[in-house]
């Protein structure tokens, strides 16, 4: 998809500074702006290296401070807003057109000159570029100024002090870290002067408001009268990097690549084919691909992967990649549980997720009915057999299985399914008992495990057995005939009847426990107190608990987080229940088909082309926490790939 502003979407600061673009390089770096090529965040900036990938990343280049000066008129293209009101960069003003469509490209005119800047990352390198394209028809002969300003800090903290920075001969360092720096320009040490940036994006959660960057060199660009140059600068971790225009050729051919093989028609979900390889990285740590959970804020997580894996991989064809994660997660299973949080480090694996392991048997379950490949289903087979064995037998957070084969989970203050907030010794959403969606994911994984067995021949074992007495149970316990939708969890609570979103998964999974008309009635249930076009409402607004905004200081957004809130990835289950409920026909597809249009809007709000991690539940209308988030993309493709087969 193309995505364009003109002068009449920016006409303020504000206004240019509500979308950003996101460019990653497979490693877990990345470069983010807004669309006034201002960064109000403190981890957005030009280049976000991966110093191991895909966690430790630093920012390097936070900003470009860009003055083009005409005769001894000079005059910003860069935007930038100052902490305290200290004034800011107006670029914006000259901005008469921004585009994206496989890079972000700024287009600027006064005085008879034109500045195009083109933006791009390295796949597969801590490299960034920036490409210039000026023509100028002014009369005057014009120079652009650059000056670089630098963190070299991890990217989430806001830097309060200052330290040396030291450039020479093309390299910046501060003694830990070093840049390299290329242009096709001139480059001039200069003295080291520092800014304290505006971070309001940061500020409307509750993070630092503001933060230092410095500048120790300029690279200058000189156009005569009359004529029309194209230059470019590069910032590596290299001291051997690309050009920048070779850069920007990798790049756009990755993109082409990446739309080209994902098999989607549809331009909506061939966008989303683009914006999930955004998520799939290298860990360097386990030497295999990962699933970074969403920019910026999120790593990889082991439930984030299992459920992004599907639409992010699989719906797009890329099989490999699955095939290199679901290894790694095989690799590092422990106890039935596997990673929610990988070693960084001296730092040991957390296994605090009790959906993680049953739905890493769905995504091998996935795997097999696309690839037919059995060969790596006997690969994963003792691995699998164990995380059965020891849901059996319980094992560690207090999971495992009840005498009536249901799955209990969590005490204390473990919170081990995905509303998982802890705050201040607070458990906003208390789940601890028998979760309505890891029963669910319970069943699901037991009848895999019978099919799986059948077809290659393995141990069946008593699977098809345990199945049957975990459907009557679930059915008898969950399901409240005279309400006609599911308990959110068995507790012994207040929290037990609540509706929520974790019910739709008892009706999406590839097997279920309900009937036809149990089905109905929860997806029915779900589409009146929480569907919105946007996501899933996490709590039914009737609910007294329930928070209908999402935003302020760290406590009040745990408050809401799981209460209320809107979900995007939750939309993907609600979608293909539905889709089942009314018979996988034509009509329904059709019907779906609509229902995904508000997609287009939600990929041009925020960040352009991608779909973010939450809404609000009064009003969804603004994305907020991360702007780009894994399993938001990757259930909306499954989504796309359901209607299809369709």
């Amino acid at each position: 998809m193309q995505y364009f502003l003109g002068k009449q979407d920016m006409r303020t600061l504000q206004q240019a500074q509500e979308q950003s673009v996101l460019l990653t390089n497979g490693l877990g770096g990345y470069a983010s702006v807004t669309a006034a090529f201002s960064v109000p965040r403190c981890d957005q900036g030009i280049l976000i290296a991966a110093v191991k990938a895909p966690n430790e990343r630093v920012s390097m280049v936070h900003r470009l401070r860009e003055r083009l000066c005409i005769g001894e008129k000079k005059c910003f293209l860069s935007s930038q807003s100052f902490a305290k009101k200290t004034g800011c960069e107006e670029g914006f003003r000259y901005l008469i057109a921004f585009s994206l469509d496989t890079v972000p490209c700024w287009t600027y005119y006064l005085q008879g000159i034109t500045v195009k800047r083109i933006l791009c990352v390295g796949p597969g390198k801590n490299a960034s570029a920036v490409l210039y394209e000026i023509e100028n028809l002014s009369g005057q002969d014009c120079v652009l100024q650059v000056d670089p300003f630098l963190k070299f800090a991890p990217k989430e903290t806001a830097l309060e002090e200052k330290k040396e920075f030291s450039y020479s001969r093309g390299s910046i360092t501060d003694g830990k870290y070093t840049l390299y720096l290329s242009a096709e320009g001139t480059i001039r040490k200069t003295s080291t002067s520092w800014q304290r940036l505006a971070y309001p994006e940061d500020a409307k959660d509750g993070r630092p408001d503001n933060g230092l960057c410095a500048s120790c060199c300029r690279i200058s660009i000189r156009v005569p009268a009359g004529e029309k140059v194209r230059k470019g600068i590069v910032f590596s971790l290299e001291p051997d990097a690309l050009s920048a225009e070779q850069m920007l050729k990798e790049y756009a051919q990755h993109q082409r690549e990446l739309e080209e093989r994902c098999g989607f028609t549809d331009p909506v979900a061939r966008q989303l084919a683009i914006s999930a390889d955004a998520f799939i990285a290298y860990r360097e740590s386990t030497k295999g691909k990962t699933i970074l959970a969403g920019y910026p804020l999120f790593s990889d997580w082991g439930r984030d992967t299992m459920i992004a894996l599907p639409g992010c991989c699989l719906s797009t064809l890329r099989y490999e990649e699955a095939k290199s994660i679901l290894r790694t997660f095989l690799a590092y299973e422990k106890d039935g549980l596997v990673p929610n949080l990988f070693p960084e480090g001296e730092s040991k694996p957390m296994y605090n997720t009790v959906d993680a392991a049953l739905l890493l048997i769905d995504c091998i379950w996935q795997y097999y009915r696309r690839t037919g490949d059995g060969a790596f289903v006997r690969e994963a087979w003792p691995t699998m057999e164990h995380i059965i064995t020891c849901y059996r037998q319980g094992t560690h957070h207090s999971i495992g299985m009840d005498t009536d084969g249901l799955i209990h989970a969590g005490g204390g203050l473990d919170q081990v399914t995905w509303m998982d907030v802890c705050v201040n010794g607070i458990l906003p959403t208390p789940r601890h008992g028998k979760p309505v969606e890891i029963n669910a994911y319970w069943y699901n994984a037991l009848r895999i495990m019978d099919a799986l067995a059948t077809e290659l021949g393995l141990d069946r074992a008593d699977y098809r057995l345990l199945s049957e007495q975990v459907r009557r149970s679930f059915r008898e316990k969950f399901y409240m005939e005279d309400k006609g939708y599911l308990k959110d969890v068995l507790s012994g609570t207040a929290a037990d009847e609540q509706i929520r979103c974790n019910q739709i998964w008892a009706v999406s999974m590839s097997f279920t426990m309900l009937d036809r008309e149990q089905e109905r009635r929860v997806v029915d249930t779900v589409y009146r107190h929480l569907y919105t076009p946007c996501g899933l409402r996490s709590l039914s607004p009737e609910d007294p608990e329930y928070h209908g905004s999402y935003g302020g200081p760290q406590v009040e957004r745990d408050m809401a987080y799981h209460q209320g809130t809107v979900w995007v990835f939750p939309l993907g289950a609600y979608y293909l229940a539905w889709l089942k409920v009314h018979g996988n026909t034509p009509e329904a597809a059709e019907h779906v088909r609509e229902q995904l249009r508000p997609l287009e809007a939600m990929l041009r709000q925020g960040c352009l082309g991608q779909l973010p991690e939450i809404y609000d539940g009064d009003h969804p209308a603004e994305g907020k926490g991360c702007f780009a988030q894994a399993w938001s993309v990757g259930e909306m493709l499954r989504v796309f790939e359901a209607i299809d087969r369709i």
